[in-house]
């Protein structure tokens, strides 16, 4: 499921400033990351599953491996986890709307974080 028009598309901001931020908001980097791009997850484990809400981003300056880069953001997505496949978005897949909810609340909250300082 695809978070469009949240905002947080727009901004290209610090990945130090960004990893504070979006750790504050239960998003981690963790393992996610190459030497050009990152994925912020917050996972979910509900009765209906195990779901993640992922910010993804991009290097348009910089190194992400040296802690020195400028990070364009992605449309933030919802997934549904199915083991041993991976993570799914697709349109078919039911999320269920006080998880909807929250992950748009998150967002709300990082966007209101990140224009402080992003370009």
């Amino acid at each position: 499921m695809k978070f469009e028009n949240t905002g947080i598309e727009k901004f290209k901001a610090d990945l130090n400033r960004l990893d504070e931020v979006m750790h504050e908001h239960g998003l981690v980097r963790e393992g996610q990351w190459d030497y050009e791009r990152v994925t912020y997850d917050r996972k979910f484990e509900l009765k209906e599953g195990i779901f993640y809400l992922r910010v993804f981003g991009y290097a348009i300056e910089g190194d992400v491996g040296a802690h020195k880069a400028t990070i364009q953001l992605m449309t933030p997505l919802l997934g549904k986890y199915y083991y041993p496949h991976g993570v799914e978005y697709g349109e078919g897949e039911n999320f269920p709307s006080g998880l909807v909810n929250q992950c748009k609340k998150t967002l709300e909250e990082v966007k209101a974080e990140i224009e402080k300082f992003a370009q």
